[in-house]
C-alpha cells in the first residue's frame, strides 16, 4: 500500500558531509523547488508561500522557530519581486499596503519575539495546530465560497485594514505564515477590491511584514537553528517563480488551487500532530484518519472544479490576477 502524501515529507534535511556533494545539491535542489511551488501558489492566490514552506520545513525536522525564521528571511526577497511584479501587472492598491502593511509589521515583530520564547516541544504541535486551521479554512472557504464580487469599488478603511493587519501579522510569525491566509480572504470577503489587487496589494505589504519578522527573529534567537544556505535555496525558487504567477493565475483558477493547496497543508499538519507527544496515536489510528482527509480533500477538488466550469462566465480565471 502507498504511503500517505504526507509520509514522503519524512525524509529529513541533516547536516551533510562536506564531500557528499550530491545529496548536497538534492537537499538544495529540494528546498529550491518547495520555494519555487510555494510561491506560485502565494504569487497566484495570495496566500500560502509562508505556510506551505514552513509546513514542509517542519515535517522534516526544523526547529519552529528556525523554520518561520527560515522562511521569513527567503521572503524578503520574494515579496520583493512579488510585489515588482504585480506593480507591472497593476495589480497593487498602494493605499491598502501602507493601511496594513504597517500594522502587520507591529503583528509580525510582536509574534517573531513570542515564539522565539517557547521551547521546541511546546512550539512544534502549537504552530502546527496554527497552521491546520489555516489549512481547513483555505479549503473550505475556496471550496464553499470560491471568491466573494459584491460591494467592488467601496473604500477600505483604516478601523478595518489595521486591526486586520496587526492579527494576520502575528498569526504569520507564530504560525510560520498567514499573512495571505488571513488577510487575503478578508478582504475578499468585503466584496471592496477586485480579486487582481487584492492578491496583488497582500503579496506587496508582505515584505514589511517578513522584514519585521525576521528583525524579531533575530531578536529572539539570533541566527541557532537558521541555515542561511537553505534561506538561499528557498529565495532562489521563489525569485524564479514570483513573476511567472502573475501569469499562471490567467490559467489556474483560484477556487481549485485553494482547495489543492488547503488539502496540503491539512494533510501534513494532521501527520504532525498525530505523531507529536500531544497524540502518539497508532498506525491503526493514524491509515483511517488520512484515509479520510485523501477522500474529503478529493472531494473538495472535484467540487470545485465542477463549481468553476459551472460558473465560468461568472469568476473565469483571467481576472484573478
Amino acid at each position: 500500500m502507498w504511503a500517505p502524501l504526507a509520509d514522503l515529507a519524512d525524509v529529513r534535511i541533516m547536516a551533510c558531509d562536506p564531500t557528499d556533494w550530491t545529496a548536497g545539491m538534492r537537499q538544495l535542489i529540494l528546498l529550491a523547488l518547495v520555494g519555487l511551488g510555494a510561491q506560485l501558489v502565494d504569487g497566484s492566490l495570495g496566500m500560502a508561500y509562508g505556510v506551505t514552506s514552513t509546513t514542509l520545513l517542519l515535517a522534516i525536522g526544523t526547529n519552529p522557530a528556525a523554520a518561520s525564521a527560515t522562511v521569513h528571511l527567503a521572503e524578503i526577497g520574494t515579496t520583493l519581486a512579488s510585489g515588482f511584479s504585480h506593480w507591472r501587472f497593476g495589480n497593487v492598491d498602494w493605499k491598502v499596503v501602507a493601511k496594513i502593511g504597517i500594522p502587520g509589521a507591529v503583528g509580525a515583530f510582536a509574534g517573531a519575539t513570542f515564539l522565539s520564547s517557547l521551547s521546541t516541544e511546546v512550539a512544534a504541535p502549537v504552530m502546527s495546530l496554527v497552521l491546520l486551521v489555516l489549512g481547513l479554512y483555505v479549503l473550505i472557504r475556496f471550496t464553499t465560497f470560491g471568491l466573494p464580487r459584491t460591494n467592488l469599488g467601496k473604500p477600505l478603511r483604516k478601523r478595518f485594514l489595521a486591526p486586520l493587519g496587526l492579527v494576520a501579522g502575528f498569526v504569520d510569525s507564530t504560525g510560520g505564515g498567514g499573512w495571505g491566509p488571513v488577510g487575503t480572504p478578508a478582504i475578499l470577503a468585503s466584496g471592496r477590491l477586485e480579486p487582481r489587487k487584492t492578491i496583488g496589494s497582500i503579496d506587496t505589504s508582505e515584505f514589511l511584514v517578513a522584514v519585521a519578522a525576521s528583525v524579531g527573529f533575530f531578536v529572539g534567537i539570533g541566527n541557532e537553528g537558521v541555515n542561511f544556505t537553505w534561506v538561499l535555496a528557498l529565495l532562489a525558487g521563489g525569485l524564479i517563480a514570483a513573476p511567472v504567477a502573475a501569469w499562471l493565475v490567467r490559467h489556474i483558477p483560484p477556487r481549485v488551487l485553494g482547495s489543492a493547496v488547503g488539502g496540503v497543508i491539512i494533510l501534513t499538519n494532521v501527520r504532525t500532530l498525530l505523531r507529536s507527544d500531544w497524540i502518539d496515536a497508532s498506525d491503526a489510528v493514524k491509515w483511517p484518519i488520512y484515509g479520510l482527509i485523501y477522500v474529503v480533500w478529493a472531494a473538495a477538488l472535484a467540487y470545485s472544479i465542477q463549481q468553476h466550469r459551472a460558473n465560468r462566465d461568472v469568476e473565469p480565471a483571467t481576472e484573478k490576477v
